[in-house]
């Protein structure tokens, strides 16, 4: 099994991942999605946890070895950040979606320094917009974003012309391709439903189910 497709069964595993081309989930965006994925479950099966955490530091040590910070996007990023800043004692803050109103008025918590070489955490990438926002927060600080890893990836255009736009390479545990593949082997959807759900990746805004 690939790397990718054990990532992808530790999702299934958890329950993090729900696929339903009958019944399609909504996104807050309107688009009808035949998947919702959470990666907040793993957090609750320690096993899957530490499974995930290690594979995120595998690719910050490996791929990142000048990394001299660890920033986790709030909120889902900011626990799988912390670990991974933890497991290989790098220093640790979070972006907030906006500045905080009251006190200090921070948009990024902790401590950092003009040029530090950050790379961000992020539990799944979608469109990637918030991930941009959080990379644009970092890089107004002088920080230095050399990548951002998630654990998920919807695998669309948009997101991949996005972080394109902002010159941030990223990597992924896992994506939508390699789940769906592995869902098909498990038989947790049908193969006859294939095409439609790599199609949703292709246009999901204008994604039909058949309804």
């Amino acid at each position: 099994m690939s790397n990718e497709k054990a990532i992808a069964e530790k999702l299934l595993q958890a329950s993090a991942v729900k696929l339903n081309i009958q019944q399609p989930f909504i996104w807050t965006s309107g688009w009808k999605s035949p998947i919702y994925c959470d990666n907040r479950k793993l957090l609750s099966f320690p096993f899957l946890r530490d499974f995930v955490k290690s594979e995120l530091c595998n690719v910050v040590f490996e791929s990142y070895p000048d990394a001299e910070a660890i920033a986790g996007v709030a909120t889902a990023g900011i626990p799988w950040g912390a670990m991974v800043a933890d497991q290989l004692k790098l220093p640790f803050m979070y972006v907030r979606p906006k500045p905080k109103t009251h006190g200090l008025g921070n948009q990024i918590e902790g401590s950092y320094k003009v040029g530090q070489k950050v790379v961000m955490i992020e539990d799944l990438i979608s469109t990637g917009k918030s991930s941009v926002e959080a990379v644009n927060v970092l890089k107004s600080e002088n920080l230095i974003v050399i990548s951002v890893v998630s654990i998920f990836n919807y695998d669309f255009r948009i997101a991949i012309e996005a972080f394109e736009n902002v010159e941030t390479p990223f990597k992924s545990l896992t994506n939508y391709p390699a789940l769906i593949s592995l869902a098909i082997e498990k038989g947790v959807v049908n193969v006859e439903d294939e095409a439609s759900l790599l199609e949703w990746r292709n246009n999901p805004s204008r994604w039909s189910n058949g309804n």
